[in-house]
C-alpha cells in the first residue's frame, strides 16, 4: 500500500467513524455475543487467517531487502532466484488468503444481515397497530438497512481490521527497530502530522456530509410525498409547482456544493499526506544511506525500512480511530436492540386454542378501553421527535357490552370520534382491552390463537388497502393456494370479475401504489372479493361504502350482501339502509352504547336515533348532502333514496 492509499485509508475511516461516534451500553457486548456465536467457527477462522496474512505482508519488505543485499554482496544467481521465488510464493499464498479471508468476511456478514434482518422484521410484525401509527415507515426501515449492515461492518471490517492491524504494527515496529531503530524513531516522529490532520480533516468532512445527508433526506422525503399519487394530485390541485421546483432545486444545489467542497478538503488533505510521506522516505533513503556508506546498514536494509515505513503508517493511523469505529458500529447493533426491546403489547398465550369450529357468536361484556401512550408502543427515534408524547391512556370505551348470535347483523352507529371503529378493532385483537372481554364462540380472544382469528375474521374497512402487486397476488393474500378458478369466483361474487376480464393482463395486472390505478368502488370490491376468497365466518365492515357515489355504493353493497350471507357480522354503519337491515343497532357516543334496538323500535323511542334519522331525511327531502359535522350513519332512507343501494339482509337475493 503506498502512502496515497495510506492517506485516503485513513481519511475515510476517520470521517466515517466520527460520523457515528456514540456512547453505548456495555450490555451491548453481551447480545452481539449471541448473535455472533452461530458464526463463530467462520470468525475464529477468519481471525486467523487475517493475522497469517498480516505477518506475510511484513515478510515481503524483509526479503526484498536480503534480495538487494544479495545482489549488492555478489551472491550466487541462485540465492537471489530463491529469495525471489519465496516472494513470489508469499505473494500467492497472499492471494489465496485474500480470497478465502473475504469470503469468510461476506459470509459472516451477510449471515448477520440475514439474522438480524429476519429477527427484526418478524418483531416488528409482532407490534401492535398502535406502533405504526406512530412511527415514521421511512425511520423504522433505516433501521433494517442501515443500521443493520453498519452492525455487520463490527464483524466484517472493525474486527478483522483491530487484529490485523495489530499484528502488523507489532510485527512491523520489531522489525524496524531490528534494523534501525534511529531510522524508526524518526518515523514514528513524523507520525503525528501524518495522524492529527486525518482526524481533524475527518472531523470536518463529517460534518459536511452529514449535512448532505440531512439535504438528500429532504430531498427523498419531497419526492416520495409528492411523486404518490395522492400527493401529486395535491401539488397539481392546490399546490405551486414552482415554488416545489425552487425548493428542490434550492437543496440540490447545497448538494452539489457540499459534495464540491468535500472534494477538495479531500483533495488538499492527500495532497499534503502524500507530500508528508514523499519527505519521509527522503528521510528514510537519505539517513539510510548516509548509514550504509559508513557500513552502519546494509543496502538491503534501506530497502526493507522503506517498503515497512508504509506498512507502519497505515495501522497506526487505522488504530488512533479504531475506537471510534468499535463504538460507530456498536451503535448500530444499539440501534437495532433498540426496536427489539420493544415489547409487543399483544402476545399469544402459549396454551392458546382455536376457535370453536361451526357458527360463531361475538360478545362484548363490559369492555373498557383507552388507547396506550406512545411510551408504550413507539421510540422517539422512530417518530423522530426528541421526547415522546407521554399523554394516553384515558378511556374512550366505557363498558360496553352487546351480543350478535350466530348469522346475525349488528350495526354501529354515531356520531365521528365515538367509538365505533376502536369496538371493531377490538375483535381481531388489533388491540387488547384493559377490562372486561371479547369473545368469539364463547371464547375470550386473547385465549385463542392468532392463526384461528385470521380464519375466522374479515375485515373491509373504507380505505381497503391494497399492494403494489398484481390482482392475483392481491388476492392470494386471504388465501395463498387458491387455484385460478378461486380467484375468479370471489370476483364474480364481488362483481368485479368481468371489469378484471377485459384489462389486458387480467389477473396480472399491476393495481399501482395503493390500488390508485383502479377507482374508488372497484378497489373496494377487490378487497371485498379477497374477503370472499378467505371464507371468514364472523365479518366487520367499517364503513365499507363511505366516500362513494351511488352508482359505486350499490356495486360495493351488491357485493356486500354476498359477504353477508349466512355470516356474523358486525356494521359500523354509513348509509341508513344497512342500519335498517341490522338485527340489532347500537346507537354509540362518547364510547357508551346509549341506545340499542331494530330500526323501527329505536325511531319510536324518539331519542338519538331517531334525531339522526331527522337530521338525515331532511337532508334527502332538500336535495343537499348533510352538513357539515353531521354524525357518520347519516344515510338517505330506502323509501326516499332508493339509489343508495339495496338492504344488507343477510341471505337476500343478490342484484343482477
Amino acid at each position: 500500500m503506498d502512502m496515497e492509499v495510506t492517506a485516503w485509508h485513513s481519511l475515510h475511516s476517520t470521517m466515517t467513524a466520527q460520523q457515528g461516534r456514540r456512547r453505548f451500553s456495555r450490555g451491548t457486548l453481551r447480545r452481539i455475543t449471541a448473535f455472533a456465536r452461530p458464526h463463530r467457527r467462520k470468525l475464529g477462522w477468519f481471525l486467523v487467517l487475517s493475522t497469517v496474512t498480516a505477518m506475510l505482508a511484513v515478510a515481503t519488505p524483509l526479503l526484498a531487502g536480503r534480495v538487494v543485499d544479495a545482489i549488492v554482496g555478489g551472491r550466487s544467481a541462485g540465492l537471489v532466484l530463491g529469495l525471489s521465488g519465496l516472494i513470489a510464493a508469499i505473494a500467492l499464498a497472499e492471494a489465496g488468503l485474500g480470497l478465502l479471508t473475504r469470503w469468510l468476511s461476506a459470509s459472516i456478514g451477510e449471515g448477520l444481515i440475514l439474522d438480524l434482518r429476519t429477527t427484526v422484521y418478524d418483531h416488528v410484525q409482532r407490534m401492535p397497530i398502535a406502533f405504526f401509527t406512530r412511527t415514521r415507515t421511512g425511520a423504522l426501515v433505516s433501521r433494517l438497512n442501515n443500521d443493520v449492515i453498519g452492525a455487520q461492518r463490527a464483524f466484517s471490517d472493525t474486527l478483522s481490521g483491530v487484529v490485523s492491524n495489530i499484528v502488523t504494527l507489532l510485527l512491523t515496529l520489531a522489525v524496524m527497530l531490528s534494523l534501525s531503530w534511529p531510522i524508526t524513531l524518526i518515523a514514528l516522529v513524523l507520525l503525528p502530522v501524518f495522524v492529527l490532520p486525518a482526524r481533524r480533516v475527518g472531523r470536518r468532512l463529517a460534518d459536511l456530509r452529514r449535512e448532505g445527508a440531512d439535504h438528500n433526506a429532504a430531498m427523498g422525503t419531497q419526492m416520495t410525498e409528492r411523486f404518490s399519487a395522492p400527493g401529486a394530485t395535491l401539488v397539481k390541485l392546490m399546490g405551486r409547482p414552482s415554488r416545489e421546483s425552487a425548493e428542490f432545486a434550492a437543496r440540490a444545489r447545497r448538494v452539489r456544493d457540499i459534495g464540491v467542497r468535500s472534494a477538495m478538503v479531500q483533495t488538499y488533505f492527500v495532497t499534503a499526506l502524500t507530500l508528508v510521506s514523499a519527505l519521509a522516505l527522503a528521510v528514510v533513503y537519505g539517513l539510510g544511506g548516509f548509514l550504509a556508506l559508513r557500513g552502519q546498514l546494509e543496502a538491503g536494509s534501506i530497502v526493507s525500512l522503506a517498503l515497512l515505513l508504509t506498512r507502519l503508517y497505515a495501522p497506526l493511523t487505522a488504530l488512533s480511530g479504531a475506537h471510534i469505529e468499535v463504538m460507530s458500529a456498536l451503535v448500530s447493533f444499539e440501534r437495532v436492540f433498540e426496536v427489539l426491546d420493544l415489547k409487543p403489547l399483544i402476545t399469544e398465550k402459549p396454551d392458546a386454542r382455536d376457535v370453536p369450529e361451526g357458527p360463531v357468536s361475538v360478545e362484548f361484556d363490559s369492555v373498557r378501553f383507552g388507547y396506550p401512550s406512545a411510551d408504550k408502543v413507539s421510540l422517539a427515534s422512530l417518530e423522530e421527535v426528541a421526547t415522546l408524547d407521554t399523554r394516553g391512556g384515558e378511556e374512550v370505551l366505557h363498558g360496553i357490552s352487546f351480543r350478535a348470535e350466530p348469522g346475525q347483523m349488528v350495526a354501529l352507529v354515531g356520531s365521528s370520534g365515538a367509538g365505533k371503529s376502536t369496538i371493531a378493532q377490538l375483535l381481531p385483537r388489533l388491540y387488547d382491552t384493559d377490562s372486561g372481554a371479547v369473545r368469539l364462540g364463547g371464547e375470550d380472544v386473547r385465549e385463542l390463537t392468532a392463526a384461528s382469528l385470521r380464519d375466522t375474521l374479515g375485515m373491509v374497512t373504507q380505505d381497503g388497502h391494497l399492494f403494489h402487486d398484481s390482482i392475483r397476488e392481491n388476492l392470494l393474500l386471504a388465501k395463498p393456494e387458491a387455484a385460478d378458478d378461486e380467484l375468479w369466483d370471489a370476483l364474480r361474487r364481488a362483481r368485479l370479475d368481468e371489469l378484471i376480464a377485459s384489462l389486458p393482463d387480467g389477473l396480472d395486472t399491476v393495481v399501482g401504489e395503493r390500488g390508485y390505478r383502479l377507482s374508488g368502488g372497484e378497489r373496494q370490491r377487490l378487497t371485498i372479493a379477497r374477503l370472499l376468497l378467505a371464507h371468514p365466518r364472523v365479518v366487520i365492515l367499517d364503513e365499507a361504502t363511505a366516500h362513494l357515489d351511488n352508482t359505486s355504493e350499490a356495486a360495493v353493497q351488491e357485493a356486500l350482501t354476498e359477504a353477508l350471507d349466512g355470516r356474523t357480522a358486525l356494521v359500523i354503519a354509513h348509509r341508513l339502509s344497512t342500519v335498517r337491515a341490522a338485527d340489532l343497532i347500537l346507537v354509540v357516543e362518547g364510547g357508551r352504547i346509549v341506545e340499542r334496538g331494530t330500526h323501527e323500535t329505536l325511531l319510536a323511542q324518539d331519542g338519538r336515533y331517531a334525531e339522526l334519522y331527522r337530521t338525515q331525511f331532511a337532508a334527502a327531502q332538500a336535495g343537499t348532502a348533510s352538513p357539515a359535522g353531521s354524525p357518520e350513519i347519516v344515510g338517505s332512507p330506502v323509501d326516499t333514496v332508493p339509489e343508495a343501494g339495496p338492504d344488507l339482509v343477510p341471505g337476500a337475493p343478490l342484484v343482477n
